[in-house]
């Protein structure tokens, strides 16, 4: 019998009789697992799937076959080592309450979401004595799929509601010819707004403004009032301002956070170990305020270690200074991490804290927790520990300063230390990347962009940073310093939260081999995928033409990486446990794994107590909101400011490449500048144009020739908002044959459907 979703060994499904042999065993049928996952998210790893229904022994490989099964029919999801139905939400999710329903019940809908599926929506139930939400609240909430077929799909326990969002907009204020008031939008899908003169509120021509909707009228624009004035759209620091409003960053400290990190004394030496001889140095940006890690590497002098290294990273102890429960600490998982703006840094803590306190600043005694890890020849880790001490950095340094000097142009500040400290560094570099090469993590060729701005805040230039050997030093010993921070913890039995990244799905894992087969390439099949099968295939495309399309592509194809407390590895760098440690100054991840160092290790105060223990799922599902929040703000401060750096240069033409492929049209990038704009699909001339989602292209109906993700084109600027930071483009390069493209196959679907509609003998349709 074929396998098939069944799975091997199942019978005959018809008789409905799932046992087997002479145990009498039962067996549960595909459907009977598929119920239960629905009515149990929270208990759907594999063994907690066979305790379910008392399966042992040769039984649970059985069940492992069944579980492959139905994720090779897309019924099932892996995630996290749990098994979910796809677009399933997790258990702990942020939720967005949007309205009521029939009977006045609230009802909620994710506030993100990964993949295109419909959005759930979610019942929301409230209980005695908790927190009462309202329409317009975010949520994080507890969810369970729902019986009620005719109902929302899930239900939802409210475990906190964070501050109430102000229904409240950013807008330019303009006044018209005919006197009137109106507020240009900001975001790309908000509505223009009119404004009675009796709601302006000061507020003149060109001023960035904060509004609320009033009163909607029967006809015409929908009207608002004017709360506040913030300064003019020209000015420093507005356009990141924008972002901040708009994805609700809290970026003022209270005066009870500011009042209790101005009162925070320096710590004592008591109960460290003094690490302050051991010449630990910062290399970090040229413009960095804050330092939070330090690092020093020597040879082993073990015998039984030829060629091995020793390597030291010590890191800002913030746990000494940010205790759980307190108004620092409340302030700093409310921000979830630093926010970085090309005008601006909105921090996770205060200044006193992130530029004094914790600070690594060179010359001076800091508390730090470190760790020393031995490595063999090869690049293996051999064992490392832990310790709380007391440093002083050696050297502040600049990552182009520490190049320079191993490339052999050292200044006053690298000479002195270039033979007992830099060189030793790049030595033990040398050592670990062998074993990272031994690794193979994911290799994707992805520059990123710098914006440098004028002291007015507008755009001076836009480049790429050369990726330095410094970089990936200090990049390769914060990875192997995350490593030994979880190890340890596991080692230790303690709670706390990773930092996961999943393998891609079976469905992105198909479209990507779809895509790859239109250029000739093939991806094996296989439910564990590694990084080294996507590094095979980048390696095959290095140099040529299709390079930076498959690149592209296969980063499309991965998960994103978060935080939680449940254990899947991270993909990406293909290890098995890695938590984030070493920056725990911007990411309150790292002080929750400090935090829990202290604890397991017997190190002192400030450690992870039972209530956060208690509390992690929760935690997890904040602090990975909060990145995805970050990220989204930054990218579209990026927008606006290129945006409006470019908006002098209305028909000028600018060499670009196809960052997005859809239906209404093509998104281009200016690799220059890394800011993206569209090209509507109805201006790219007479013939008409064909979605291919397979080969991510768009192709002529008659010609055959076409547009394809990744391709260099020339475009020509026609309109841009830069408030909005959009951006609309013409094609001026001509379509191309496209090798990928399956216009053979519309032209057979075309004759088919033709041949259907010619009438056969007697009549009938053939």
């Amino acid at each position: 019998m074929a396998r098939g979703i069944f799975g091997r060994h199942h019978g005959d499904p018809r008789a409905g009789d799932t046992r087997r042999g002479t145990r009498d065993q039962y067996r549960p049928s595909p459907e009977e697992i598929l119920r239960y996952l629905a009515g149990n998210p929270d208990r759907s790893g594999k063994r907690e799937i066979a305790r379910a229904f008392g399966l042992r022994g040769e039984d649970r490989a059985w069940l492992k076959d069944v579980l492959r099964d139905l994720q090779d029919q897309g019924l099932l999801e892996k995630k996290r080592k749990r098994h979910i139905r796809p677009g399933a939400l997790p258990h702990v999710a942020v939720l967005d309450i949007f309205g009521r329903d029939a009977e006045g019940g609230l009802l909620a809908r994710p506030a993100e979401q990964e993949g295109n599926g419909p959005t759930p929506t979610v019942s929301v139930r409230l209980s005695r004595g908790g927190a009462a939400p309202g329409i317009g609240d975010r949520i994080l909430a507890k969810t369970f799929p729902s019986d009620d077929a005719s109902g929302p799909a899930y239900t939802a326990r409210v475990m906190k509601v964070f501050e109430k969002r102000q229904q409240a907009a950013l807008g330019i204020f303009r006044t018209l010819r005919d006197g009137t008031f109106r507020i240009e939008p900001v975001e790309r899908h908000q509505p223009e707004l009119a404004v009675d003169a009796e709601f302006r509120n000061g507020a003149k021509d060109g001023d960035l403004v904060e509004v609320e909707p009033a009163r909607t009228p029967r006809y015409g624009l929908p009207r608002a009032r004017v709360l506040a004035v913030l300064g003019s759209p020209a000015s420093e620091k507005a356009v990141s301002m924008i972002a901040i409003h708009a994805h609700e960053i809290p970026h003022v400290f209270s005066p009870q956070v500011l009042a209790e990190a101005d009162g925070l004394r320096p710590v004592a030496m008591e109960g460290r170990e003094d690490f302050r001889d051991l010449p630990l140095v910062t290399i970090d940006p040229a413009d960095a305020k804050d330092h939070d890690d330090a690092v020093f590497a020597t040879s082993d002098t073990d015998e039984k270690n030829p060629g091995g290294v020793i390597v030291t990273v010590a890191i800002a102890d913030v746990a000494a200074y940010v205790r759980p429960g307190s108004a620092l600490d409340r302030e700093a998982l409310n921000r979830g991490n630093s926010v970085y703006f090309p005008d601006r840094v909105v921090p996770m803590l205060p200044e006193r804290i992130s530029n004094d306190l914790c600070s690594l600043r060179e010359g001076e005694d800091r508390p730090a927790m470190a760790v020393r890890m031995i490595f063999s020849a090869e690049g293996r880790k051999i064992r490392h520990s832990f310790h709380r001490v007391m440093m002083k950095s050696a050297a502040r340094l600049a990552y182009p300063q520490v190049q320079a000097a191993i490339d052999g142009a050292p200044d006053d500040k690298t000479r002195p230390v270039l033979d007992s400290v830099l060189k030793p560094l790049w030595q033990a570099y040398a050592v670990l990347k062998r074993g990272r090469d031994a690794r193979q993590p994911l290799e994707l060729d992805l520059p990123e962009r710098k914006i440098v701005l004028k002291p007015d805040g507008t755009v001076d230039r836009v480049f790429v940073p050369e990726r330095l050997d410094a970089h990936k030093l200090i990049e390769e010993f914060m990875i192997q310093a995350n490593v030994s921070a979880a190890e340890t913890l596991e080692a230790r039995k303690q709670a706390l939260v990773y930092r996961i990244h999943d393998a891609p799905s079976l469905a992105k894992q198909e479209s990507l081999r779809e895509f790859l087969h239109t250029l000739g390439l093939s991806l094996a099949r296989g439910a564990q995928m590694r990084p080294s099968q996507f590094n095979g295939i980048l390696e095959r495309v290095r140099g040529a033409d299709s390079e930076a399309l498959v690149n592209e592509v296969v980063l499309r194809s991965q998960s994103q990486a978060e935080y939680s407390p449940a254990n899947i590895g991270h993909f990406g760098l293909n290890l098995r446990r890695y938590a984030h440690f070493t920056s725990p100054i911007r990411r309150y991840a790292d002080l929750i794994v400090h935090r829990a160092l202290i604890a397991a290790l017997g190190l002192g105060a400030g450690g992870l107590t039972g209530e956060e223990e208690a509390r992690l799922e929760e935690i997890a599902a904040l602090i990975s909101a909060a990145e995805r929040r970050a990220m989204a703000a930054e990218r579209e401060t990026v927008d606006r400011l290129v945006a409006a750096y470019l908006a002098e240069r209305i028909d000028e033409r600018f060499e670009a490449r196809i960052s997005g492929v859809v239906k209404a049209g093509l998104f281009v990038q200016l690799p220059q500048y890394g800011a993206d704009g569209f090209i509507p699909v109805s201006s790219l001339g007479d013939d008409y144009y064909i979605y291919d989602e397979t080969a991510r292209s768009l192709f002529g109906e008659r010609s055959g020739k076409g547009y394809q993700l990744a391709d260099r084109v020339e475009v020509r600027l026609v309109e841009v908002a830069p408030m909005a930071g959009a951006m609309r483009f013409e094609m001026l390069s001509e379509p191309k044959p496209l090798p990928g493209s399956r216009r053979s196959f519309h032209k057979a679907k075309r004759r088919s459907r033709a041949s259907q509609a010619r009438p056969g003998p007697r009549g009938r349709r053939r």
